[in-house]
């Protein structure tokens, strides 16, 4: 448990621990080419276990190093500053907690890839807005941002683990029409999970849009419905 380290120290540490071979891998797995979705992203080629260890080793390491962090050039050492954010969220004071909410948004343009969005905003922006107001979801959704829209959706994750539905429900409608395939998959999963616990606001939902979903979108929201009617909603049969 490292307090006193730096952000230059631990990327140094990082880049020891990379893997030429992973690190090639990953450039191709998280679309980093040219007019790709993360074009120039930087790999070090550390698998994840490796930084959730490093996140505990770390854990104590200054808010203010953390964000310097997270600015870093190489994803993994982005990843691991959420990972060091989400531990003291979770373990902090209210008062902390919404320190780190306000630098996550701050620097969300450092958080721009949809691993690094899926991990961290269920915790940090979903939990804490379960008891405040939520309209910083609705402007998510509405930025030229994929990630901000990513975010605006994943981050109701949290509050369908609660049974609270309402704004995933709400976000889905906003996003239907979005270009983009990572947010049709990030509505569609969104949508089955909520299916997992009430599957019936999921088939009311799916019976208003189900025909203007974007295909993707549909195919994960239905995952787990029996094949049958899986064909008949992406057939157009439903009855």
């Amino acid at each position: 448990m490292i307090g006193s380290a730096t952000a230059q120290e631990i990327c140094r540490s990082l880049q020891k621990l990379g893997n030429e071979e992973i690190a090639a891998h990953s450039q191709g797995f998280f679309k980093t080419g040219r007019g790709e979705y993360a074009e120039g992203d930087k790999f070090l080629g550390i698998r994840v276990p490796v930084l959730r260890k490093e996140a505990q080793r770390y854990k104590n390491l200054s808010l203010k190093e953390t964000v310097v962090l997270l600015k870093s050039r190489f994803h993994e050492a982005r990843l691991l500053a959420l990972f060091i954010l989400i531990k003291k969220f979770l373990a902090g004071s209210d008062k902390q907690k919404s320190e780190i909410y306000g630098l996550y948004l701050k620097n969300m343009k450092h958080i721009n890839n949809w691993d690094l969005v899926d991990c961290s905003a269920p915790y940090i922006v979903g939990m804490h807005l379960e008891e405040e107001k939520r309209g910083i979801l609705y402007t998510l959704a509405g930025s030229n941002s994929l990630w901000e829209r990513r975010t605006a959706i994943i981050a109701t994750f949290h509050l369908i683990r609660e049974n609270d539905f309402s704004d995933a429900l709400a976000i889905s409608e906003i996003l239907l029409g979005d270009k983009e395939d990572l947010i049709h998959k990030a509505v569609g999963w969104m949508l089955r999970e909520v299916g997992k616990r009430d599957v019936e606001i999921l088939k009311s939902f799916l019976k208003k849009y189900y025909e203007e979903m974007p295909r993707t979108m549909l195919r994960y929201a239905i995952e787990r419905f029996p094949e049958k009617e899986r064909k008949a909603y992406l057939q157009g049969t439903l009855k």
